[in-house]
């Protein structure tokens, strides 16, 4: 294990519980904030990386251990337990569409797994008209399962899908390896890929709803019950209550911690509504890059505000939303803001507990809805994305699809797209291809001022030509002895003040 600093101390009745072997090059980030330089290797930013490079460097800093082994454990805290997911096989149930469509469900899952740390060792799908109840995919297939776990070595089994606590008690009571759902992969790739305080506090409160449906114990640990008149036997007068069963104790700090966070959350979406507000006073036109994990949003970010934001080949990079202020062409200033990216079936939980930051995506004046075009299934892209958007209310905002990667993507598959969508523009963000283009259409789509004016306005008041340079739109301007003559169109408040200089 890497050395660690001098006042490092760790729990042993912790590391008891967790079962964690310290003798085995096992790495732990358990450090604060002071001691980043002691594991990272990055002692100080370096000044002349962006933001985003910094980023990626510390995200690499710290990786899984390569053939870590993932066995049942009792869960003695009511804190999530984190997946370690090393060598995994993929099952999925294929209940309508194309072979194709899964095919392409099953590779998606592969490269959720691989974002997660896993290495993928086999995979497998079952056609049925519905997943089992009890035991998702077949009774004869999980049998055939056992045999590829055994056989593979693999410690972990990723369904394509949301399992119901039967069925993954099931599964792991037959199978003898960790089960795992989609909804579990995806919480934990947020989990490690969440930075700031707000998208911390979201990640847990959506890990501690999904986990407070599925707490159980292997060996009966969780179904204790005693009074405190116990003896040391466990049984005997006294041993039948009052008490409570220790999955009970789990669930009411469960349900305690998330009444703290929503609370947490609440403070700071007063935060986030605040400065929208603010942005919305000043008349500071939105626009929101949203689309579906992996499209290149960041990067698209990148090169029309040269934000210098992360830019990783990896699902769910970008969870804390960045926002720009940009301007136009013209002078006019608007806000562009970088969002978690969407995916087929999201889980409800994080939809919800995302709910403050994906306002981001609803109070937007426009939405750039960025499409891989390179991907195998980009029409499915855009009706899971879209799915999203009916959810959290910005179906009727605006709409730019911004195809992407047109360096990788077929022609025929652009021409497709470009057909269908009506209002459609194609780039590349890695070469540049439609940039241009895009800002144009973007310019263009932007809410225009309500009011027309005309002013004569002194040369002592050149505040007021700053402000509609950056807030209205000028049609004319000419300079005249007695002031400036402009005309063109401005919002209410600022047409008001300059009616009090009619030319």
């Amino acid at each position: 294990m890497t050395n660690a600093p001098e006042d490092f101390n760790l729990d042993s009745e912790l590391v008891e519980t967790r079962g964690w072997d310290l003798d085995a090059g096992d790495q732990i980030d358990v450090r604060d904030d002071a001691d980043a330089d002691w594991e990272s290797g990055y002692a100080d930013d370096d000044p002349e990386l962006t933001t985003g490079e910094q980023d990626l460097a510390e995200r690499y800093a710290l990786r899984r251990v390569a053939g870590l082994s993932t066995e049942l454990e009792d869960i003695s805290e009511v804190e999530y337990r984190q997946l370690r997911l090393e060598r995994v096989v993929l099952v999925g149930v294929w209940t309508d569409g194309t072979v194709e469509d899964a095919e392409n469900s099953l590779a998606e899952l592969a490269a959720l797994a691989e974002t997660a740390g896993s290495e993928v060792l086999d995979a497998i799908y079952q056609r049925r008209d519905k997943p089992d109840p009890a035991t998702y995919i077949g009774r004869g297939k999980v049998e055939g399962l056992g045999e590829i776990v055994r056989a593979t070595g693999a410690d972990t089994v990723i369904c394509d899908g949301e399992l119901a606590p039967s069925q993954l008690r099931n599964l792991e009571d037959r199978l003898k390896v960790k089960v795992v759902d989609r909804t579990a992969l995806i919480l934990d790739i947020f989990a490690q890929h969440a930075k700031s305080k707000e998208g911390q506090a979201q990640v847990e409160l959506a890990q501690l709803t999904y986990m407070k449906q599925r707490l159980r114990g292997w060996g009966g640990n969780l179904s204790r019950q005693a009074g405190g008149r116990v003896g040391a036997d466990g049984g005997g007068i006294g041993g039948r209550g009052p008490g409570e069963t220790k999955i009970e104790t789990d669930r009411r700090r469960i349900n305690t911690k998330i009444s703290r966070l929503r609370r947490e959350l609440k403070q700071m979406k007063v935060t986030r509504d605040t400065k929208r507000q603010e942005r919305r006073r000043r008349h500071i036109p939105s626009v929101a890059i949203a689309g579906y994990t992996n499209a290149g949003k960041s990067s698209l970010l990148n090169r029309l505000t040269g934000a210098g934001v992360l830019v990783e080949d990896a699902l769910f990079a970008t969870l804390d939303p960045t926002i720009r202020r940009t301007t136009t062409n013209d002078g006019r200033v608007y806000t562009m803001s970088d969002t978690v990216g969407f995916v087929r079936h999201l889980p409800h939980q994080l939809v919800e507990a995302f709910r403050s930051t994906l306002e981001e995506v609803a109070d937007s004046d426009l939405i750039l809805h960025v499409v891989d075009g390179s991907h195998p299934d980009p029409e499915g892209q855009v009706a899971a994305v879209r799915e999203v958007f009916a959810e959290i209310g910005a179906d009727k905002v605006p709409e730019i699809v911004v195809v992407n990667k047109s360096d990788a993507a077929d022609p025929m598959v652009l021409a497709r797209l470009q057909q269908r969508e009506p209002h459609v523009v194609v780039v590349s963000a890695k070469t540049g291809e439609g940039i241009a283009e895009a800002l144009c259409r973007v310019e263009e789509e932007l809410p225009r001022p309500g009011v027309e004016f005309a002013a004569l306005v002194p040369y002592a008041r050149g505040d007021l030509l700053d402000r509609l340079h950056q807030h209205g739109e000028i049609e004319s301007l000419e300079h005249t002895g007695e002031g400036t003559v402009v005309r063109g169109r401005a919002h209410a408040d600022l047409a008001g003040e300059l009616a009090a200089y009619p030319v």
